[in-house]
């Protein structure tokens, strides 16, 4: 497991912002967080290369560019080896409809979120992911009727 990086308040204050909103400029980021441009600079910076800034992205809402439905996904598998779970993983983690996938204990071996246009699209997945998966034994999946929370926010 990764050791936590040790951060000062000035980091946290830079991470919170950024978390919030990570397209102003950085003029904008020392002004919010109380330093000068290039201390600011320097300190994003410095999350960037020890990684706790991993990237920045946009944030887009599934309904409007036709993603409707959302699924989680239990995934246990026959043969729960090492090589085995890698390759079931691989497997997921190159299918664009996945958006997170986990390896869980207890219980099923993977949970899966996965974001698609509708539900054939999602059978077409699942027989793209399970059904011709030799090692898939179990799959029970959860079909999302309302998001009343989503965030992408840590608390530092």
């Amino acid at each position: 497991m990764t050791q936590p990086t040790p951060l000062d308040e000035l980091d946290r204050r830079i991470l919170n912002a950024l978390q919030t909103d990570a397209s102003q400029t950085n003029a904008e980021l020392a002004e919010l967080v109380h330093v000068s441009p290039p201390t600011c600079l320097r300190r994003v910076k410095q999350l960037t290369d020890a990684g706790v800034i991993e990237r920045q992205v946009a944030i887009v809402d599934p309904g409007k560019v036709g993603a409707r439905l959302t699924a989680i996904v239990e995934i246990t598998l026959d043969v729960q080896a090492a090589e085995r779970m890698e390759a079931f993983e691989k497997l997921a983690a190159a299918e664009e409809a996945v958006l997170q996938c986990y390896r869980v204990a207890p219980g099923p071996d993977f949970v899966l979120v996965v974001q698609v246009v509708d539900m054939p699209a999602y059978h077409a997945l699942a027989h793209r992911l399970f059904a011709t998966h030799a090692n898939v034994r179990n799959v029970k999946a959860y079909f999302s009727t309302f998001r009343s929370k989503f965030d992408t926010r840590i608390a530092v």
